[in-house]
C-alpha cells in the first residue's frame, strides 16, 4: 500500500511547491508510481505541470460528499487526472472557498480528502502520493494531515520559521487529541534557499536544528538546499531538475535524490 506525504509550511516563500515537485520526480526516477495532489488554490504545482482541465481536485472532493449532491459536477477521476512520468490531480481557485462550501455538512469535514482517496483506492494504485499544501493551517491543510502518513516541512532559516514550527507541532498534537485518525509523522525538515555566507542565517539554522532535535529527536533535518540559479531556471521552464543534462544541475539532482532516499527509508520503516 502506498504512502501519502504532505509538504507543508504555513509560511509562504519557502520553496514548498518546488520541493514537492522535484521530490516527486526523484521518486519516479527510482521506479515508483507517483501521484501529486495540488491542494493550494494558488495552483503553482499545477502550473509547473502545465495542467489544463475544466475541473480539479475541488470538484472531485465535493463529488464524493453525498450531502452536497446539488453541487456535484460531471467530473470523474479519470477525466481530471493528468498522466505522465508523475501523475497530477490539479488545483483551481475554487479551492479558496472550500471551507465555506463544506461548513454545514454533517460528515467529518477533516476527513473529506481521506475519504476521497479511499473511495478511489489511490493508495493501492500509487507507491507515493505527494500533497502540496497551501501556506495556511486551515481546513485544507487539516484534510491533508488527516489523510497523510508522513509530513515534510521545507523552511527558511529565520525566527519566523522557528515560531511557525512550534505552532505546527501543536496542530499535530490537536489531531492526535481528536482521536479520529492516526496523526502523521513529521519525519523530515528541509532547510531551503539557504545562504550560509550570512552569519545570521547560519546561526538561525543552527538554532532551529537544535529546537527540532529537542522536539522530535535527531536526524529529522536534511542538509540545506542552497539558493541555486539552476532551480530558478528549471522552474521558469516548468521542468524538474532531472530534465536537464548539463553539469550545472548535478548537485541539485543529487540533493533531490537524497530527499527521495529519505522518503524511501522512512516508508520502508512504516510498512
Amino acid at each position: 500500500m502506498g504512502k501519502i506525504i504532505s509538504f507543508i509550511n504555513q509560511k509562504g516563500g519557502v520553496g514548498k511547491t518546488t520541493m514537492a515537485f522535484n521530490a516527486a520526480f526523484a521518486l519516479a526516477k527510482n521506479g515508483h508510481k507517483v501521484l501529486t495532489i495540488d491542494l493550494d488554490p494558488q495552483a503553482n504545482l499545477s502550473l509547473l505541470f502545465k495542467a489544463q482541465s475544466n475541473f480539479n481536485i475541488y470538484h472531485l472532493m465535493l463529488n464524493s460528499i453525498k450531502e452536497l449532491k446539488m453541487l456535484h459536477v460531471p467530473a470523474l477521476l479519470g477525466s481530471v487526472l493528468q498522466r505522465g512520468d508523475v501523475d497530477l490531480l490539479p488545483s483551481g481557485q475554487e479551492l479558496s472557498g472550500f471551507d465555506l462550501t463544506v461548513g454545514n455538512i454533517n460528515a467529518p469535514r477533516q476527513l473529506i480528502l481521506k475519504k476521497f482517496i479511499e473511495l478511489n483506492n489511490l493508495k493501492d494504485r500509487y507507491d507515493y502520493i505527494i500533497i502540496d499544501c497551501p501556506p495556511t493551517l486551515g481546513l485544507l491543510v487539516i484534510n491533508a494531515l488527516c489523510a497523510s502518513d508522513g509530513v515534510i516541512i521545507p523552511f527558511r532559516p529565520d525566527d519566523f520559521s522557528l515560531k511557525g514550527l512550534e505552532h505546527f507541532y501543536q496542530v499535530i498534537e490537536d489531531i492526535k487529541d481528536m482521536g479520529i485518525v492516526k496523526a502523521p509523522e513529521v519525519f523530515l525538515h528541509v532547510p531551503n534557499l539557504v545562504d550560509l555566507r550570512r552569519k545570521q542565517e547560519s546561526d538561525d539554522l543552527k538554532k532551529i536544528i537544535l529546537a527540532i532535535d529537542a522536539q522530535l529527536g535527531e536526524g529529522k533535518v536534511f542538509s540545506p538546499f542552497l539558493n541555486k540559479a539552476g532551480l530558478v531556471k528549471s522552474l521558469s521552464n516548468r521542468k524538474s531538475v532531472f530534465d536537464f543534462k548539463n553539469q550545472d544541475f548535478s548537485e541539485l539532482q543529487d540533493k533531490f535524490s537524497g530527499v527521495a532516499q529519505k522518503i524511501e527509508e522512512w516508508s520502508h520503516g512504516h510498512i
